[in-house]
């Protein structure tokens, strides 16, 4: 999991300013794993986001969570809590339950729980399509025609 989940909010916040003053005054680079996207926007460059083991999307940062393309992509972004009551957003669409992650199903692995899914994603894997420069997803929505 990701190394500031179990911290306070104030040591998590120092820690990634921490992490952030290095990479932008030392060139560093570093892999971030973890499933808070807030985070992942604050210290990352670039994104890949992951699903069963498989990328699903990947590209820069702020344009993957802005702009996603991906139906998981999408549901997750459409998961995180938002402090603002009034504020609307798109329910997140994802069904059913996670499968089985020794026997994964063939076709897209999040094909079971998308509602953008066709017959197509149940039998074929796809491919990473480029959506802009940098920016790539798997999903037969992106494939260019």
């Amino acid at each position: 999991d990701e190394p500031v989940s179990m911290l306070d909010v104030s040591i998590r916040a120092g820690i990634l300013n921490l992490l952030r003053k290095l990479r932008d005054n030392m060139g560093l680079s570093m892999l971030y794993i973890s499933h808070d996207l807030s985070t992942i926007k604050y210290i990352c460059d670039e994104v890949i986001i992951m699903y069963l083991g498989r990328i699903m999307e990947k590209g820069p940062t702020y344009e993957v969570l802005s702009q996603p393309v991906h139906p998981y992509t999408k549901a997750l972004i459409a998961s995180v809590p938002v402090s603002d009551p009034d504020v609307k957003r798109e329910e997140a669409e994802i069904k059913g339950d996670l499968p089985d992650q020794i026997d994964i199903p063939e076709g897209c692995r999040f094909a079971p729980r998308c509602f953008s899914a066709n017959d197509r994603c149940q039998s074929e894997e796809p491919e990473l399509y480029s959506i802009k420069k940098g920016h790539q997803a798997a999903c037969f929505l992106c494939e260019p025609k």
